[in-house]
């Protein structure tokens, strides 16, 4: 197989470094104007098709009848709830904050790969990057540090540590359950199934009731044209093309880039706080994401 151009990898890691960071302020923008999970849910029904229809055209094949189940299954964690209470938290806290959040994710995954499936087991290092993490929450939420500006809202810290724990058994159920060969197919069929789940949740909590689309301002229509092309179906491509060639430890840095990146995005574009507070959770949260994803796994045995 022919290596790929040094240009071809670089565009591909700027893609899913920058792109991925700034979906956050794109979210933040849009949810100004339009209501939460009706926004997630235009994203996602958008982007699912566009990627579905794009795999269906270069012949492959639709998911089986068991893979829209799996598939439509998934979407309640992966979608309905962590993507969901995303875009509701952003209507409360700032965009990089919420970015911080999101990385206790691979904590919260090597948990329920310890908690349902056995594979993994708890270690003193394991246990150090989790407290580490939860420090890092702590520092973010608490009043009583000193350490000046606002402290974040804790109902919506609480709502993004369910959104984190949620995508983390969607994750670890992606191993039980029938899906398409295609990592591309699996990906459109979940953010289909994703939107539809959330335009129920959306019509549900009463979202469209008085919508009108014609209010709705062209930045904000451009942030979730931003989200659909660009988060969903650029940076997902890029991503996927850089597992296959390039080091899956690699590939895995976007997970300390991109809390960077929207951060100091939201700093700058959207003059969200960038105090002692922000930067102390920050680091915390990040060192805890170091720690957990370089650690060797330890087997669970018996």
């Amino acid at each position: 197989m022919n290596r790929p151009r040094t240009w071809q990898t670089l565009l591909a890691f700027a893609t899913i470094y920058l792109v991925w960071g700034s979906t956050f302020l794109a979210i933040r923008i849009g949810v100004q104007e339009v209501p939460p999970f009706l926004l997630a849910a235009f994203r996602f029904l958008l982007a699912g098709s566009a990627m579905v229809l794009w795999m269906l055209a270069r012949g492959v094949s639709a998911p089986t009848a068991p893979q829209w189940r799996s598939a439509f299954l998934l979407s309640v964690p992966i979608f309905l709830l962590n993507y969901g209470l995303v875009f509701w938290a952003e209507t409360r806290i700032p965009s990089g904050v919420t970015a911080v959040m999101q990385t206790t994710i691979p904590g919260f995954i090597v948990l329920a790969e310890i908690s349902l499936l056995g594979t993994q087991r708890l270690s003193w290092r394991l246990a150090a990057g989790l407290s580490m993490g939860l420090a890092g929450v702590v520092v973010l939420t608490s009043d009583s540090l000193g350490l000046g500006g606002a402290s974040v809202d804790r109902i919506s810290a609480g709502a993004l540590l369910v959104a984190s724990f949620s995508w983390s058994v969607g994750s670890v159920l992606t191993r039980k359950l029938p899906l398409p060969a295609s990592k591309a197919m699996s990906s459109g069929a979940q953010m289909l199934a994703g939107g539809v789940w959330l335009a129920v949740a959306a019509t549900a909590l009463g979202e469209t009731r008085g919508f009108d689309p014609g209010t709705v301002s062209t930045g904000a229509w451009l942030a979730l044209l931003y989200l659909v092309v660009a988060g969903s179906i650029a940076a997902f491509t890029a991503y996927l093309w850089l597992l296959h060639n390039d080091s899956p430890t690699r590939v895995g840095t976007y997970a300390y880039v991109n809390p960077v990146v929207a951060v100091l995005l939201g700093y700058f574009a959207a003059d969200e706080p960038l105090g002692p507070r922000t930067v102390a959770g920050t680091a915390c949260v990040l060192l805890s994401v170091l720690i957990i994803t370089t650690m060797r796994k330890v087997v669970a045995t018996g």
